[in-house]
Formats: C-alpha cells, structure tokens, sequence
C-alpha cells in the first residue's frame, strides 16, 4: 500500500478514526492487525517472514534478560545471525551467486549452487535492523525486555514506519506504543501538514523529477551532455523529496496518533561538509551504522590509520545495506572516501579559508558537497557499472552544441516549472531554519490560515503527477 495512493488515504482516516474511538486497551491490536494488512497489500505471503523473525527476537529478548555470562553473547550472537541470515538470502543470493559464478568461471569450473526464484520483501532492510536494535539495546542493558508480543510485534511492524522507516530505537517507541493517547487537535493538525508537506514532496517534485530523470538513466547511451547534466542534478532532488516525503508522512501519520517518530532528515543539501551531510541525511540509519557498527569497532578512539579503516568500512556496508551490486558498494566507498579526504585535508583547507576568507562564503562548501553528493549518486541511480560510465562519459564529452538535437529532447516546461519547485522547497527550507513555520501559520489570522490550506491543497492536486509512482527507497 502506497502512501501515495487512494486506498492509504482510506486506510489511515479508518484506522485513526477507530484509534481514538475504541478503547485504550484494544489499540494496540487494531494497529497490529491494521498494521499486518498494510504489508500484505503488497506481497500477502512474506509476512510469514517478518513473523519468523519477530519470533525469534522476541524470545531472544526475554532470554537475554534472564541469562548471565557467556552464554548472554551467543544468545545475542544467535540472534544477530538469525536476522542477518534471513536478509542475506532474500536480497544478497543473487549477488553472491552471480559473483560466485564469475570466480569459478576464471578457474573454469561451474557454480554448483542453483540460481533461485527471489523476490525481495518489501521494506525488507528496514525491519530487520530495527528488530537488531532491539536485542542489541536488551543486551546493553539499555532496553527492558518486551514480555507481551503483541507490543512488540507492533514494534517491528508499526505501519507508519514499517516498509520505509525511520529505523526507530527501542527506547523511543515501546514505551509510547504502551500509552494512552487522547485526541489533541493541535497534535492532529500538525501531523496532517507534516503528511501534506511530504505528499508534496513526493508527487508534485519527485515524480515529475523523475519525469526528467528516468529516462536519461535508462538509456544513458541515447542522451547528450546537457540533458545528463540535468538528470543528475535532478535525481540528487529526487530522491531526497522522495524518500524525506516518505519519512514526513511516516512521521505526520504516527504524530496524529499521538506517537512520535525521530527525525530523518535535516535540509542536507544545506550542508557545509560530508560529515554534516551523513548527520542530516538519513539520520536513523547513519545513527544506526555508527551506534551498531562504526563505534564497536573502536571508532576513533584507536590509531588513525584503523580510524580511517573504521569508517571506510562502515560506509561499504552502509553500501551494501542498500542493494545487492557492485554499484552500491562504489557508492558507500566513495562517500567513505569523502569523508576521509575530509578529515585529511582539513588544517590545509583550513589555511586556505584564512588566506582567501573563503568562510565568508558558506554557499561555495554547500555547492561543493552537493556535487559530491550528486556524483555519487550516479552509481546509486544507475542500473549497472557500464550505465554509470556512459553517464559520466556523457558530461565530460557530450557537449556537441552543433548537433541539431542538443536541445531539442529536452522538455524545457518541465524542466522550467520542476525548476521552480526546487527553488519553492528550498526557499522553505531557508525559512525553516529561521522560524517555526508551523507556529508560524497556527498563529495567521483564521482566515488567511485556511485560504492558505485551500491553496496548497489546490496546487497539490493541480500540479500532482498521479501514476501511484512507487517510492525509491522500497527497494531496499
């Protein structure tokens, strides 16, 4: 089930109609059942999987409360592999298979492991290193251990959040899915706009980006310099308005009820540095992998040369993390790479700011990361490594204004008016980190106020591209 679909629209006014008309005690059964239909709108059977894992978490969370010793690791051990397991087989069998197959195939033999009909489960990524947080947390001792399944299966499957995240942290959310929650009109409105804000984002910018985008990424061979240019400058605005749109009605949706999400993006296209981009970009997973992985393996508080290893690595995986080919991994190194040039360069490019007083002009380090970010994101739109090298082979020689038809593929309304909404978004973005625009319009006369609503309701459904575009990052 789409967010970006009629039936969402008439699920979540029925399920947050009974939320606050049934009893307290009953709700957290209405939003595990509702929660239950939400996935198996997609795929009905791979909820047998999810099952299957939150099963074993949740057994291994009691366990791990009750057990002392050694015997407390394997347990933690046993989980983490369970769920890792699962993942491996549903979205990495391909890959694995495939490269195994190239191996043997320079030794001349035959891969002995059959190639199998796999479908990935939708938002498969996601649930699975919320349920590892989860045991990782009891473990620490951080989270007491969840002894009614009920509760904690809607930890793992709370719809909002279920398919796309943010990946939420014990702490955070079983303790809100245990309270009451009463109707609050100024909670619900807020949570509504935050919703319409990332329904905007999805289907008036991202979809008709993707307008632009798409079909130069499919063919890349068919299209010249200019028009790549614009692809990829459009799809690094894409997928941001795709994904935080995602992450906003996520949040607005479990804000109406009450519940509150963590925030997963923070303007990152604002950012000065890589290391500011990964603390605005994705938050609940860039926390995640730092929490989980990058700071058990020693952080930096070890020598630099392993310090440098330790975030090249926790960038591959974050790579990997996001799909199952070669192309991800590129994108996870280079991002690590960034980060560590970063760091490297710092005191030089520190005397240079001194000596050119390049600090006055914050915009030329938000320019640069952007372009860092957006080549990057070549390899991550990109079908495969040889798309990506036509990509990059057509902004560097693509450029042959003589040709009769430099220009003439391009929709330049589209492009004019997706322009456009950039600009709007952004603007709002500035503005946002100067006020509180939801006080802000709370706080307009009521008449403004709803004219306000009436026009941003009316440029939705006028500018709207309706073909229930599926969001990216479902994928992963």
């Amino acid at each position: 089930m789409l967010f970006n679909s009629i039936h969402f629209a008439f699920f979540f006014v029925v399920i947050t109609c009974l939320y606050f008309y049934i009893s307290h005690s009953y709700r957290w059964l209405l939003l595990l059942v509702s929660s239950c239909y939400f996935y198996m709108s997609f795929i009905p059977e791979y909820i047998l999987i999810l099952f299957f894992t939150i099963v074993i978490d949740y057994f291994a969370g009691i366990y791990l409360e009750r057990t002392q010793g050694t015997n407390r690791k394997l347990l933690l051990i046993l989980s983490l592999i369970s769920n890792i397991a699962i993942l491996c087989f549903f979205k990495y069998y391909y890959f694995l298979n495939d490269n195994l197959s190239a191996l043997l195939s320079l030794f001349h033999k035959d891969n002995p492991i059959p190639y199998l009909s796999i479908i990935l489960p939708i938002g498969l990524s996601f649930h699975t290193f919320q349920a590892m947080s989860y045991t990782i947390e009891v473990y620490r001792g951080n989270q007491k251990a969840e002894q009614h399944f009920g509760y904690y299966s809607l930890y793992v499957m709370f719809y909002p959040q279920l398919v796309a995240g943010p990946i939420e942290r014990p702490q955070n959310i079983l303790h809100q899915l245990h309270e009451k929650h009463s109707f609050d009109y100024s909670r619900v409105v807020d949570g509504l706009k935050l919703m319409g804000w990332g329904l905007f984002k999805k289907i008036v910018i991202a979809d008709r980006l993707a307008m632009v985008a798409d079909p130069v990424f499919n063919n890349p061979g068919e299209h010249n310099g200019l028009e790549t240019l614009i692809a990829v400058i459009f799809f690094s605005f894409q997928i941001f308005c795709d994904f935080s749109g995602y992450s906003d009605i996520a949040i607005g949706s479990a804000r109406v009820m009450g519940i509150d999400l963590m925030k997963n993006f923070d303007r990152p296209y604002h950012s000065t540095s890589i290391q500011e981009f990964w603390k605005r970009w994705h938050i609940s997973l860039s926390s995640w992998f730092r929490d989980y992985l990058y700071l058990p393996l020693g952080g930096k508080r070890v020598a630099v040369p392993r310090w440098y290893l330790n975030l090249f690595i926790t960038f591959l995986i974050s790579g990997l993390w996001h799909g199952a080919s070669w192309n991800f991994v590129i994108w996870g190194g280079l991002h690590g790479f960034y980060l560590i040039f970063g760091i490297v360069s710092k005191s030089t490019r520190q005397k240079l700011d001194n000596l050119f007083g390049l600090s006055r002009f914050p915009f030329i380090d938000r320019i640069t990361v952007f372009i860092l970010v957006s080549v990057a994101w070549v390899f991550f739109r990109a079908d495969n490594l040889s798309s990506a090298g036509l990509i990059f082979r057509n902004l560097v020689l693509g450029w042959d204004v003589s040709s009769a038809h430099f220009f003439s593929h391009i929709k330049w309304e589209t492009v004019g008016l997706s322009l456009l909404l950039i600009l709007l978004m952004e603007s709002v973005h500035s503005l946002q980190s100067r006020i509180n625009i939801s006080s802000f319009v709370v706080n307009l006369p009521k008449a403004t106020r709803w004219a306000l609503y009436y026009v941003f309701v009316g440029a939705v459904l006028y500018l709207a591209v309706l073909d229930d575009r599926q969001f990216i990052y479902f994928q992963f």
